[in-house]
């Protein structure tokens, strides 16, 4: 509620993972060229007892997101004492045993809520525990919370970022690219154990524990998509409710374009242009102004045909408009606002953390109307801070 945090996988869908599908990427080239890459069964079977056995392993993936529709986990980092490997999920390998040598650890971790929903979703993988350095560096007061800032700050290595936006499912990897996906883990053990001796001084440990294991709770959750609402993109609230059909029609047929190329929706037609060419259709305006000067003749088509589609759909039929549920609060809720605020205020500058972290403006809010209701979804750290 407070954190963007994630929750338990339910044991049903624990159990369905060791009868899932394996999906191989044949036409993919293995990585290949060092012994730092485990893409062979050969290669996992090597490296196996050493996961089991070790006695910490730091964790990262790699994804390609800003290149393909939908994304895929691309690469999994593995860091264990004295090496540093590159797991290929798309060489076709049975991760099952990895994934259970993972799950008998507490994974060390940066900013794990991405890494987290990216390996439930694609890989049904809920890690037992954690540890978040980001989550760690936050709870200490740190503004910088970035890996690299943390690195340089704390342990004096400055982190080569410039394969951040790289496309990682290309094969084989670069050099560099390679050199960035272990250094994503090789220092997280080190930086850990500074943090986590920091929160221990402070009396915060149990905070980030409790954190981390909200965190995973909540990247557990199902994400129910809400098919009237996921094309409601913004700048769509400007619209009428015969703008809203137009773009609704417009919003899937970019998502099928997306998914024929392979490529994120943007790079078929960004957010504006589908308001714009959506606010122009609906009043019988043409629209062939606004499209891209080399979009393809099968593409304009396809585009206008969701147009027309969207304007011949009924009134009675037509997307509402959607009008914000505002409930003014009383002089009382408004009174315990500003009592909870002040105390979550005080105890952030005491503390010396971001005052969101204890709780958000709208937390507040739901706090100020109903707190038996609202306090015990609350950490129990957090709500301790409130009394």
């Amino acid at each position: 509620m407070i954190l963007a945090f994630c929750f338990l996988l339910s044991a049903p869908k624990l159990l369905h993972r060791a009868a899932r599908t394996v999906t191989i990427w044949n036409s993919q080239p293995t990585l290949g060229r060092t012994g730092n890459v485990i893409d062979t069964v050969e290669k996992l079977a090597a490296f196996l007892p050493r996961l089991r056995a070790a006695d910490w392993v730091a964790l990262d993936t790699e994804a390609d997101s800003l290149h393909a529709y939908p994304e895929k986990v691309c690469l999994i980092q593995i860091s264990i004492e004295g090496h540093d490997r590159l797991l290929d999920p798309l060489a076709g390998l049975d991760l099952d045993p990895v994934l259970d040598a993972l799950n008998a650890h507490e994974l060390i971790m940066h900013g794990a809520d991405y890494d987290l929903r990216l390996l439930e979703k694609h890989h049904e993988f809920i890690p037992s525990a954690i540890f978040d350095t980001m989550l760690a560096a936050r709870l200490l007061g740190e503004r910088q919370f970035g890996l690299s800032s943390l690195a340089e700050k704390f342990l004096g290595v400055k982190l080569d970022k410039s394969s951040q936006k790289a496309d990682w499912a290309r094969r084989p990897l670069t050099e560099r690219m390679e050199r960035y996906a272990r250094a994503d883990t090789r220092h997280l053990k080190t930086l850990a154990d500074k943090l986590k001796s920091e929160l221990a001084a402070k009396n915060r440990l149990a905070w980030h524990q409790e954190s981390c294991a909200q965190l995973i709770e909540d990247c557990a959750r199902p994400q129910m998509a809400d098919k009237e609402m996921v094309w409601r993109i913004k700048g769509s609230t400007r619209l009428s409710r015969r703008g809203l059909a137009v773009l609704r029609e417009l919003w899937h047929w970019r998502e099928g374009e997306a998914l024929r190329a392979n490529r994120p929706p943007f790079f078929v037609l960004s957010h504006e242009k589908l308001v714009d060419i959506s606010a122009i259709a609906a009043v019988d305006r043409p629209v062939e102004n606004l499209l891209p000067l080399k979009i393809s003749p099968r593409r304009k088509t396809g585009l206008l045909n969701a147009v027309k589609k969207g304007l011949n759909v009924p009134a009675e039929s037509q997307p509402d408009i959607l009008t914000r549920q505002f409930q003014r609060p009383t002089e009382a809720e408004f009174r315990r606002y500003r009592e909870l605020e002040r105390i979550r205020d005080t105890r952030a500058h005491e503390l010396g953390i971001d005052a969101t972290l204890i709780a958000s403006r709208a937390t507040l809010g739901d706090l100020a109307r109903d707190w038996d209701k609202q306090a015990p979804e609350l950490m129990n750290w957090q709500r301790e801070l409130f009394q």
